[in-house]
């Protein structure tokens, strides 16, 4: 039986490495979105196409003709949307559920194979390391047992895709000490805005947050905006 994970992100393509690809089957792998079309996948004819942590649109050609998986960080049909674990932090939530659906034209609206329990503790890195973990469990779980999806059930809420633009602490009223940890930490990830302040022309970037009693101590980045985005528009 063959089988594909398609993901661009560092951490599941080791995960892809160490462990899935030694699932029973045989496993292929597209890190390249560009390679992800249907001439490469009537090649490969795999069972299911796994998508772990995508925010990409896959064409509808290929959801209709193959089995396609994502994971969403939330009870669905609660969190339909992006930016899952940002929104969630901002709420004030501590767990959730890893939610495991098979992908339709429409955002996140697909039926669910599995969900399970999930922590939202720690930086938003260490959240994204944690859930590739149970995203491995899952598949193995869907490749062993070919459970079948069932229906999205309960009140829809959606999250909408946070901006770069809100990184900004300057536009986030934080009413504590918490809820500013909690802002730094969520957006402390690979590839994501980082909180950040501007002072002049420059750029002060904040991470790796640590809260003591009513204190919050957190690494800066200082970096001349201005010279950044000359050198940007030389490329």
């Amino acid at each position: 039986m063959n089988y594909l994970v398609v993901t661009i992100k560092d951490w599941n393509i080791k995960l892809f490495k160490e462990k899935i690809s030694k699932f029973p089957g045989k496993w292929h792998l597209i890190t390249n979105p560009e390679d992800l079309n249907l001439e490469n996948l009537a090649k490969i004819q795999p069972r299911y196409i796994f998508f772990p942590h995508w925010s990409q649109i896959v064409p509808t050609k290929i959801l209709n003709t193959y089995e396609c998986v994502c994971f969403h960080e939330t009870d669905l049909p609660y969190g339909r949307g992006g930016s899952p674990i940002q929104n969630l932090i901002i709420e004030g939530k501590t767990e959730s559920k890893l939610s495991a659906l098979r992908m339709i034209d429409k955002l996140d609206a697909g039926p669910i194979y599995m969900k399970k329990a999930i922590s939202l503790k720690g930086r938003a890195q260490e959240i994204y390391e944690k859930n590739a973990l149970v995203v491995v469990e899952m598949i193995n779980e869907i490749i062993t047992k070919n459970p079948q999806p069932k229906e999205q059930l309960g009140k829809t809420v959606n999250f909408k895709r946070r901006k770069p633009e809100q990184s900004d602490l300057k536009e986030f009223k934080a009413k504590n000490i918490e809820e500013f940890h909690n802002f730094i930490r969520m957006l402390d990830a690979e590839t994501y805005p980082k909180a950040f302040l501007k002072m002049g022309k420059f750029r002060l970037e904040f991470f790796d947050a640590e809260k003591k009693g009513d204190k919050l101590t957190a690494q800066v980045t200082i970096s001349a905006e201005v010279l950044t985005k000359k050198h940007g528009s030389k490329k």
